[in-house]
């Protein structure tokens, strides 16, 4: 799995397939947070733009490979191992962005409530607000897996899919991305932090079977 790690990612690097939602990530950032703002909504902020971002490193990764190399591959490794060694690189990639994210909104925000009358100690607050990235990175992971091949072969369909579902998992209140984010947000009104254990297990829990099932149907369909 190593080997096909390092594959992966060295293709990814030489695509240059990554630059555009690492630029749409970095433009999210550049518009959202500023300086002197909230750092509880700044935290929430960072997270939410995850979302879409690692779906569409999930679907670059899936896709980068020309169907004669993956095959290669897959003969060698087994299409399932293949294939989570594409969505891991992407889960991988999208993590960096989520560390980078966090250190901007520490860098850049104020550490208090609201209002700006309530202290909130900064690293209880970084660390509520990687989880909040890491749910939602892998809700983006678990739609990226499921809205494109082998679920989905045809991108008329992946791409639709797949922005609508991460625009609804956003913003829709039982979504666990959606909870992960709204308590940053509603803790920065009085200076509270909330850490979000319980929508990262349950998008944990997510990310698992979706990938899972995308993997096993990549050994069925070859």
């Amino acid at each position: 799995m190593i080997a096909l790690l390092r594959y992966q990612a060295a293709l990814l690097i030489g695509s240059h397939r990554w630059l555009p939602p690492v630029i749409l990530y970095a433009a999210w950032l550049a518009l959202g947070i500023r300086s002197g703002d909230p750092i509880l909504d700044g935290f929430g902020y960072a997270a939410g733009g995850l979302l879409p971002a690692a779906v569409w490193l999930t679907r670059v990764c899936v896709t980068n490979e020309p169907p004669a190399a993956r095959n290669c591959a897959a003969a060698a490794a087994g299409p399932g191992r293949v294939h989570l060694a594409c969505v891991l690189t992407a889960a991988g990639t999208a993590l960096l962005l989520a560390l980078v994210g966090t250190a901007v909104v520490v860098l850049l925000s104020d550490p208090r409530s609201n209002d700006h009358q309530v202290a909130v100690p900064v690293l209880p607050a970084a660390l509520a607000g990687l989880l909040a990235a890491l749910a939602c990175l892998l809700m983006g992971t678990a739609i990226g897996a499921l809205s494109n091949w082998p679920v989905l072969r045809s991108t008329g369909w992946s791409i639709p899919a797949g922005l609508l579902a991460a625009l609804l998992l956003l913003v829709l209140g039982a979504s666990p991305a959606n909870a992960a984010v709204s308590g940053l947000v509603t803790g920065s009104a009085h200076g509270t932090i909330s850490a979000p254990w319980l929508p990262l297990a349950t998008t944990a829990l997510i990310a698992a079977a979706a990938v899972a099932a995308a993997c096993a149907l990549s050994s069925r369909r070859g």
